[in-house]
């Protein structure tokens, strides 16, 4: 038995018969007994599309705006991964940053972390759980959403 963390990119969880690949390999991995943590990114090239989307409603967004924005990208990814793990026998549940416990400075758009309290990760893998983690992502010390 092993305790592995895995980080799959956009491409990775690109579409929803990419995201079904990878909750398979992590199914098989839970079968021969291995812990799993994942920690994905947003699909494919959804980041640069919400950028983009940004920079058309706004000439100069402000950062605290575009990492709300930004973030909505990994949940995505996170639920729907851990609905490919549900389904294939794997129990999963999603945590954003903040609640996987990723507490950063207030940096928008270029947090750096500053303290990880994982309890509510242990929690999940001591019920048998998947954790499905958004990448980049935590909150401030003010209760922002913030990307790192």
């Amino acid at each position: 038995m092993a305790f592995v963390v895995e980080k799959f990119g956009g491409t990775s969880v690109a579409g929803p018969d990419r995201i079904r690949v990878v909750a398979d390999h992590v199914a098989r991995r839970r079968s021969r007994g291995d812990e799993t943590v994942l920690v994905v990114s947003a699909m494919g090239s959804e980041t640069d599309e919400l950028l983009r989307m940004a920079s058309d409603v706004a000439a100069d967004p402000p950062g605290r705006e575009v990492d709300m924005l930004i973030t909505g990208g990994e949940r995505k990814a996170c639920a729907l991964m851990a609905m490919a793990l549900s389904d294939l026998g794997a129990p999963a549940e999603s945590f954003t940053g903040s609640q996987a416990g990723f507490r950063t400075d207030s940096s928008h758009t270029g947090a750096k972390i500053t303290q990880i309290t994982p309890g509510r990760i242990i929690d999940a893998l001591a019920r048998g759980m998947v954790p499905v983690v958004g990448g980049s992502q935590g909150v401030s010390g003010d209760g922002d959403v913030t990307f790192f």
